[in-house]
Order: C-alpha cells, then structure tokens, then sequence
C-alpha cells in the first residue's frame, strides 16, 4: 500500500509535465505558423516605438467647392457695389474718361471695362 500513493504522485507530476509540454508545443507551433505564413504582420518592436513617438500626419483636405463658390460671389458683391458706388458718385460726370468707360461697361459689359470703371472712376 505504500507504493500506492508514490506512483500517484508520478502519476500526477507526469500528466502536469504533459500538460505543460503540451502547451508549449501548441504556442510554438501557432507562432511559427504565424511567423512564416503572415510574414507581413510581423513589424519591429523599434518601428512601431517610432511610429508611437511621430505626431499622425495631416493630410490636407481638398478644396471645399461651395466655400469657393461663396467666396467668388463675395467678390463679385464687391465688385458690383464698386462699379455702382462709381455710376451713383457725382464727381465722376466731369470725368470724360470714367464717363467713356461707364457708357461702354453699359453697353457691353465685360472684365476689361469693369475694370476700367474700377481704375478710372472714383
């Protein structure tokens, strides 16, 4: 009967040493398996330390259309209450040359005689 609990002990102490080799045969061949299968996912410990260390990078937005657009009609706004700041100013009747232009932005409006208007009108 004294044998009885020395072999259960070797018993014991076999099956924990299995179990424990059996654990570590399953780790090693699942890292293994990933090392060579999906050799890509595998990064350097330094790379990825840098990477941490590296603000993200900012990529610049592209150009919104509808702010573009509000700004062009801003600039037209202004544009036009320039020209009509310049046909209701009074000074200008005496002025032959801002009087040419007015009467051509009139007539056949377009850049050049907008801009015309807007260099020789006050």
């Amino acid at each position: 009967m004294s044998d009885r609990p020395l072999s259960l002990l070797k018993l014991c102490i076999a099956i924990a040493v299995g179990v424990w080799l059996g654990f570590i045969a399953i780790a090693l061949t699942t890292w293994l398996v990933s090392r060579y299968v999906f050799p890509q996912s595998w990064v350097p410990v330094a790379q990825v330390v840098q990477q941490v260390g590296k603000p993200a990078a900012v990529v610049p937005e592209p150009p919104n259309r509808m702010f573009e657009q509000y700004q062009q009609n801003l600039q037209k706004q202004a544009q036009q209450q320039s020209l009509d700041q310049a046909r209701n100013n009074t000074r200008n009747l005496s002025n032959p040359t801002c009087q040419f232009w007015l009467q051509q932005d009139q007539n056949a409006p377009n850049e050049k005689t907008r801009t015309n208007v807007l260099q020789f009108c006050e």
